[in-house]
């Protein structure tokens, strides 16, 4: 159903809209990819790691954003139920294997800061690749029994998803069957998956804190918190909305809001987080100009 309630040109409006958030998101996050791979002076673990997380982004959206335009213009606003399946399950398996990476990128950070000498060592290639795919793993178990056991339910009367993609909210007010078991795996599974890792990356910071207080000059506090602020704020963006939409997933807010808090983190953040991490970050912007200039000075050749 997308936006169906709202009148055709506001739809219209939003179709632009997140027409150019969507290109925006994948500008973003395939530039971040390429300067940080492209440019020595950005191979440190904590570029490796987002580069994983601009990977994510774009999986992110290629899964959601394209299928929600069409339902926006009312090209198709049907989808099969194996496709709806199939959305949900990259969903929930691009969504958990973020939040387990934005605590990987807090514990890189914390050993940057806690034990800048070691870093190097704790932090090899061997260790990076090893967090990056414990990061990734999650994502397959979780997807898989959410919504292998969801669509293993029978379905009757209305076929409407009061939704722009199949989350699991809206497709289980679809279900004709008891669903008190698959609820309480619901919260016991966002506990697991969003408060585990955010316990992780509070602790983390605690310790940064801590080790930024005891910094004696004021510029190397500012400095050493700088290089926290952006994963902090990215952070802060996806763990609130994502908390406030999952943890009741039946419960009375209306579905516009949780549209609205969806739209947060499925469409916003992603084109934000390129953008955050470019603005505040000088080496990134130093990066984004020496690969402009080398490409100028290759076209003039």
């Amino acid at each position: 159903m997308s936006f169906s309630s709202l009148p055709a040109k506001i739809q219209s409006l939003l179709f632009l809209t997140f027409l150019i958030i969507y290109l925006v998101t994948l500008m973003g996050n395939n530039l971040m990819i390429l300067v940080t791979l492209a440019d020595p002076m950005l191979h440190s673990p904590m570029y490796f790691f987002l580069r994983n997380l601009s990977f994510l982004e774009i999986g992110f959206n290629l899964v959601i954003v394209p299928k929600m335009l069409g339902t926006l213009l009312a090209w198709d606003t049907t989808i099969s139920f194996l496709g709806c399946a199939t959305q949900m399950y990259f969903f929930f398996f691009f969504g958990v294997a973020e939040c387990f990476l934005l605590a990987t990128m807090a514990y890189d950070r914390y050993v940057a800061i806690c034990n800048p000498l070691h870093y190097p060592v704790i932090m090899n290639q061997r260790t990076r690749a090893k967090l990056a795919v414990a990061s990734w793993f999650p994502g397959f178990p979780v997807a898989t029994v959410q919504t292998t056991w969801l669509f293993s339910f029978p379905f009757c009367g209305t076929n409407k998803v009061n939704h722009f993609f199949c989350d699991s909210p809206p497709v289980l007010k679809l279900v004709c069957a008891d669903t008190a078991l698959f609820e309480i795996y619901a919260i016991v599974g966002t506990i697991l998956v969003v408060m585990i890792p955010c316990l992780l990356i509070l602790c983390s910071y605690t310790c940064i804190s801590a080790a930024i207080l005891k910094i004696p000059s004021a510029k190397g506090k500012l400095k050493a918190f700088s290089t926290c602020s952006s994963h902090l704020l990215v952070v802060s963006l996806f763990y609130v909305s994502l908390s406030l939409t999952y943890f009741r997933p039946k419960s009375n807010n209306s579905p516009e809001s949780k549209k609205l808090l969806s739209l947060s983190y499925t469409v916003v953040t992603p084109m934000l987080n390129p953008i955050i991490y470019s603005l505040r970050n000088n080496e990134v912007k130093n990066a984004l100009s020496r690969t402009f200039r080398k490409k100028l000075i290759l076209n003039n050749f």
